[in-house]
């Protein structure tokens, strides 16, 4: 592909010293420049459209006109990864989450910004440890850097916990569901009110994975499947056989519905839950991370607004998040860079980001200024800031791998059958072991053991 030859505007020697502070060259070297092209196009390619508003402050405050393309969740990495191989209409800085972070990392998409003139490996002491470490490739280089932090947390109806046990305290509606023992007897006492204690069995997943925190695959690249896991399936199938949950799959129509009110029991994926015949239930709470508070459930709620709480279940846990990096073929690097270092380092767009959003920041100057007088009125004033930095501390990035959105789905899916009756229990962890080999046949499984 020929490439047109822009003209560029080199920053001044003061310009680039100031922004540049904190990822000064090493001692003996001759730091590199960067040229900011403020006759270019800066183009940005994401899965969500939650960098709309901070390039919009870009443009305002470098004067650089960009240019964002979203791609659906499901289809970013299978359109991304063939452009960011041949190059061809790539842009110059791209976003990734969790699901892909740690085959990217190792790739070589995103530029190094361990070296000069990035130096982001200054920085480290400046962020959530395990967000900081997450964007690291195999050999400890920083690929790429992210402004938030996603541990999760149980987001409820006060109005229900009031109505049930008389009590809508944070506090106490955490004793309540502190073991997964707890948990079952505050299911069954919903139920006995008429309420659900989740939407579908699915949510569990999470607290499975927190109450036993090991990779899908390790060191030795065999596969482990823990206890915890295996438990996990009992449970959730307590939860279905019990009729504990409103049946409302994950991001269907009635899961949505549910945030604001009583919805068709069983509704499955049905796009208009009106038609849906039979028993209307209230869901009472969810097992959402950061992002699900603000971009979820308040949307989806807000004729509750005001009437909501946060608290812990049986586990910690996190979920997801948005890593941002620099193509590493990009003859616009100034540019991205400056856009990377205002979306993770620049305190003044930052503050100005928790102040519009209520996000959870990475970044330790600004959350240590605010997590004191936090306080959200969805939550009726409770402080989401104090409550999430204590759980992000808890989370360890070394159970993150390449294989867990492939593996993650294939667990979901046979604890779905053994959950509808479809296998038992040894059946599905058989064919569990089955369809992982089949799709990693490098990944050890206790079926080549036999």
């Amino acid at each position: 592909m020929k490439m047109k030859k822009y003209l560029s505007i080199l920053l001044s020697t003061v310009v680039v010293a100031t922004s540049l502070v904190g990822c000064g060259p090493k001692t003996g070297e001759k730091s590199k420049t960067l040229e900011v092209k403020k006759d270019k196009v800066l183009r940005v390619w994401s899965f969500t459209d939650e960098l709309k508003k901070p390039l919009e402050y870009f443009e305002k405050k470098y004067g650089i006109k960009t240019e964002l393309t979203i791609i659906p969740t499901e289809n970013y990495a299978s359109k991304i990864q063939p452009v960011l191989e041949s190059g061809v209409g790539a842009p110059d800085v791209f976003t990734a989450e969790i699901a892909w972070l740690k085959q990217w990392t190792d790739l070589p998409y995103w530029e190094n910004l361990s070296e000069d003139p990035y130096n982001a490996d200054e920085w480290e002491k400046d962020y959530v440890p395990y967000v900081f470490n997450l964007g690291k490739d195999s050999k400890g280089n920083v690929k790429a850097l992210s402004w938030q932090a996603t541990p999760g947390g149980f987001i409820y109806k006060r109005w229900i916990a009031r109505k049930v046990w008389g009590n809508d305290d944070p506090a106490f509606v955490a004793e309540k569901l502190s073991t997964m023992e707890n948990f079952l007897k505050a299911a069954e006492e919903l139920k006995k009110a008429g309420y659900k204690i989740l939407p579908d069995e699915g949510a569990l997943r999470w607290f499975a994975k927190g109450s036993d925190p090991k990779p899908w695959v390790n060191e030795k690249n065999e596969l482990q499947l823990t206890q915890a896991q295996i438990d996990f399936m009992d449970y959730q199938k307590k939860l279905r056989d019990n009729e504990y949950t409103a049946m409302a799959p994950e991001w269907s129509p009635a899961w949505f519905a549910s945030m604001q009110g009583p919805v068709p029991v069983n509704a499955g994926w049905e796009k208009d839950i009106n038609k849906v015949k039979g028993n209307k239930t209230e869901v009472f709470g969810y097992v959402m991370p950061t992002w699900g508070l603000h971009y979820v459930i308040k949307p989806n709620a807000k004729n509750t607004a005001g009437d909501w709480g946060l608290t812990n279940g049986p586990s910690p846990y996190f979920w997801g998040g948005t890593w941002i990096g620099i193509y590493s073929g990009s003859d616009n690097k100034g540019a991205a860079w400056e856009f990377v270092k205002m979306m993770t380092h620049d305190e003044e767009f930052l503050n100005w980001w928790y102040k519009e959003t209520g996000d959870l920041l990475s970044y330790k100057p600004v959350t240590d200024k605010v997590k004191d007088s936090a306080s959200d009125s969805f939550l009726k004033g409770q402080n989401h800031y104090q409550f999430f930095l204590k759980e992000a501390d808890k989370i360890n990035p070394n159970i993150v791998t390449k294989y867990d959105q492939g593996i993650d789905n294939i667990w979901g899916n046979v604890v779905s059958e053994y959950v509808n009756g479809k296998k038992t229990k040894e059946e599905a962890i058989n064919e569990f072991y089955k369809q992982v080999k089949n799709a990693y046949p490098e990944i050890i499984t206790p079926l080549d053991k036999k």
